[in-house]
């Protein structure tokens, strides 16, 4: 399902995207060397809570997870790129982790993720991965507009993460978004320009480049959820929500 939404309803997703940017900024700010994963799915259940939102993850359960995915935001550490399950591990210095949270609130949902460092000094590599998926989701950003075609979004994204040097897996990648947390349409971190649905003003999406060290490869952890880089490198994930407006887009989730 494509699902085009109203400007009230656009208008309900900036408080949706907003609350997101919040969320997971304050949970970034808080991990430090020591801070338990489960502590971090904790905080964000109370937050979720206390603004009277809903988790689109508890229970979340797709064909290619195991069961209900049964926790509010997934953390993703060093060589776990997407879907990372909480559990009792205790982050450390040096850490590379990434945050991704999903939440609907008033009936509209907002989707995105972010990749740093705990503590210490981030090595030269892990700042450029970063750095790659980043500028990879503002090409991607600034392709959309009414008109445009989803392949633009994919071929924008594509040239930027191969241009630094990764190979880039289509497996997983950018959605629609709305009053659910999948949608179509399917935007691939690759693809050919001019190919695709053709973006309106309405249409919500959930942009998310995400790479992998050195191979483009995933594996499944043993928990039937988390997906890990097949050699074990490090990797990185970033992801926006963006609402097509008449004139472009339009960044949701942003902290206020």
């Amino acid at each position: 399902m494509i699902e085009i939404l109203n400007p009230a309803r656009v208008a309900l997703g900036r408080e949706t995207g907003a609350l997101v940017a919040d969320i997971l900024r304050t949970v970034r700010d808080r991990c430090t060397a020591g801070t338990n994963l489960l502590e971090v799915d904790e905080w964000a259940r109370a937050m979720i809570v206390e603004a009277g939102a809903v988790s689109c993850y508890v229970d979340y359960a797709p064909s290619f997870g195991s069961g209900p995915f049964g926790h509010y935001i997934c953390t993703s550490v060093n060589d776990a790129v997407l879907h990372g399950l909480p559990h009792d591990y205790a982050l450390a210095d040096g850490d590379l982790l990434s945050l991704d949270l999903a939440v609907s609130l008033d009936g509209v949902v907002a989707d995105s993720a972010l990749s740093f460092v705990v503590g210490g000094q981030p090595t030269a590599e892990d700042v450029a991965m970063i750095d790659a998926t980043e500028r990879a989701l503002a090409a991607g950003i600034a392709a959309a507009g009414p008109g445009a075609k989803v392949g633009d979004l994919s071929h924008a994204i594509g040239t930027v993460l191969k241009g630094a040097g990764y190979a880039v897996n289509t497996q997983f990648g950018g959605h629609g978004v709305g009053s659910t947390m999948h949608q179509d349409p399917h935007v691939s971190n690759d693809g050919r320009p001019g190919r695709g649905f053709t973006l309106r003003p309405g249409l919500l999406l959930a942009l998310e480049p995400w790479v992998m060290a050195d191979t483009d490869e995933l594996v499944t952890d043993e928990d039937g959820w988390t997906l890990k880089s097949a050699t074990g490198c490090r990797t990185a994930h970033t992801e926006h929500t963006i609402a097509i407006t008449d004139d472009g887009a339009e960044i949701l989730t942003l902290p206020r």
